[in-house]
């Protein structure tokens, strides 16, 4: 449980809800009327921490990173809308905080820093935090450039059908008569001779080249995509708020 003192060092830490999401910071600390101890705080939320929700501290630890609390972010920023700028939490809306984060509420004094009777009050703050009108918020626009993928042309792989001659070189062989003399043996002029007409014939080969031709497969052609990256500046113009200060001001913020 948080006393007085530790208030003062939660004023301007990091919130963070469950599964250590971070809300914002914290913005005002509301100490219990009986016994003076911290018992709510405001967390900036909203677009650009526009709004301020409402967070009991009953079940808060203090973490390196600063105030962490069991309850989800969402819980959080749809706490019901409490003005902070009166300073004081009504009894009836801090029964309808409670309720929202599925605690038990009593009217009943307690010195453990529940609810007791009285509703509590924002603690004075000095660490620069204001509310009503001495405070505005100043906006501006901030620039997300994001990425989108467009067509910019299209691949196409066709298949066609060329003819083209193609030369090879292949060795053949042919046969052709050619006339020959022997001398005679004793056996050929045994058998004697007769003068008559007579013709013998041999048959002549050549070899001549046949082609045949078959289909086979070469190879496989698809399409591939390379990437290529490259940086490119976006400009465009954003607005933002600036703020004079008139008067008498110590320690005038450059805005």
């Amino acid at each position: 449980m948080f006393d007085r003192q530790d208030a003062q060092q939660l004023i301007g830490a990091d919130l963070y809800a469950e599964s250590d999401q971070k809300v914002g910071r914290i913005g005002q600390i509301y100490l219990d009327d009986q016994t003076g101890r911290p018992e709510w705080a405001t967390v900036n939320t909203g677009f650009l921490g526009g709004n301020e929700s409402f967070v009991p501290l009953q079940r808060a630890q203090r973490t390196e990173s600063g105030l962490a609390v069991p309850y989800s972010k969402d819980r959080i920023k749809d706490a019901p809308n409490v003005d902070p700028g009166e300073g004081h939490i009504a009894e009836d809306q801090e029964e309808t905080l409670y309720q929202h984060y599925g605690l038990s509420y009593s009217r009943s004094e307690s010195d453990s820093g529940l609810p007791g009777d009285d509703a509590p009050e924002a603690m004075s703050q000095s660490s620069g935090t204001t509310t009503g009108e001495e405070s505005m918020v100043r906006s501006e626009e901030q620039m997300h450039v994001g990425k989108e993928r467009v067509e910019t042309g299209r691949a196409r792989l066709r298949k066609y059908v060329v003819t083209e001659e193609e030369s090879v070189s292949v060795p053949v062989r042919k046969e052709k008569a050619r006339l020959e003399t022997e001398p005679l043996t004793d056996e050929d002029r045994a058998r004697g001779t007769e003068i008559a007409e007579g013709e013998t014939e041999v048959t002549l080969t050549e070899e001549r080249p046949v082609v045949h031709k078959e289909t086979v497969a070469k190879e496989k052609v698809g399409l591939a995509t390379d990437v290529e990256e490259e940086q490119r500046t976006v400009a465009e113009e954003v607005r933002k708020e600036r703020v004079d200060v008139e008067g008498d001001v110590e320690g005038t913020p450059e805005r």
